[in-house]
């Protein structure tokens, strides 16, 4: 598969447009990239809007789901591996790189990428956001930019990455991914707050991923809970 890359100065949400493409019947090739340098109506999880500013990466890619395909929801791993091999040789700390469930990428504990995956028409589009020039300030969060990247560099560095990543997916599954992707993460045993998204919140410690990629929190008392959505923070100190 060759990654290709369109870019476009601005748009509402660059995987609001490739699901439009699908919808009309445009046969968008897996391995295409949809870039802007602006956009006005990006979206997170859970329905958040995703801040642009110029110079940072905002883009979009298809992936077309086959029958004998991992669990589509594994490519939220993927995505955050894909992302997190390209920054590590491009940045002067690459230990300070650390990956967050279910799909946050960090540099010394502060966002600098949201993804956001979206199915429609047989297809996953996935959505990613980098800063690589500003970071914008969210409430409650610490954020961070990795400045001194080019974003067409990025990119296509990212695109072949991301390329790489689903050749492995198909290949041998989702089992590696998932352990590439636990050894970035968060270690066992560290301390975590799991909000919810009806505002509760539970505490424990990283207990790994289960087999779907769900979060396993060890509570005080001993006992286990499997987590399959909410927003994670890391207990400091």
């Amino acid at each position: 598969m060759t990654a290709t890359i369109e870019y476009i100065p601005e748009t509402g949400s660059t995987n609001a447009d490739l699901l439009a493409r699908l919808a009309g019947g445009e046969l968008v090739p897996e391995g295409h990239w949809l870039v802007t340098d602006r956009q006005t109506a990006g979206r997170g999880r859970q329905g958040r809007s995703w801040i642009d500013a110029p110079g940072n990466f905002m883009g979009s890619t298809v992936v077309r789901l086959h029958e004998r395909d991992p669990s589509a929801a594994t490519l939220s791993f993927l995505a955050a591996l894909a992302v997190y091999e390209t920054v590590v040789p491009r940045v002067a700390a690459p230990q300070s790189i650390m990956l967050k469930w279910p799909n946050d990428v960090l540099m010394a504990g502060s966002k600098f990428c949201g993804l956001l995956l979206e199915m429609g028409h047989g297809a996953v589009i996935v959505g990613i956001g980098v800063n690589l020039a500003a970071a914008p300030e969210i409430a409650g969060r610490r954020t961070d930019a990795l400045k001194g990247l080019s974003r067409n560099a990025f990119a296509e560095a990212l695109a072949a990455q991301f390329a790489l990543e689903l050749q492995r997916w198909r290949e041998f599954g989702a089992e590696p991914i998932m352990r590439r992707w636990q050894a970035a993460a968060h270690k066992p045993g560290t301390p975590l707050t799991v909000h919810g998204s009806d505002g509760d919140a539970i505490s424990g410690l990283f207990d790994g991923l289960d087999a779907t990629g769900a979060l396993r929190l060890r509570l005080p008392d001993g006992t286990a809970q499997v987590i399959h959505a909410g927003d994670v923070m890391l207990e400091e100190g």
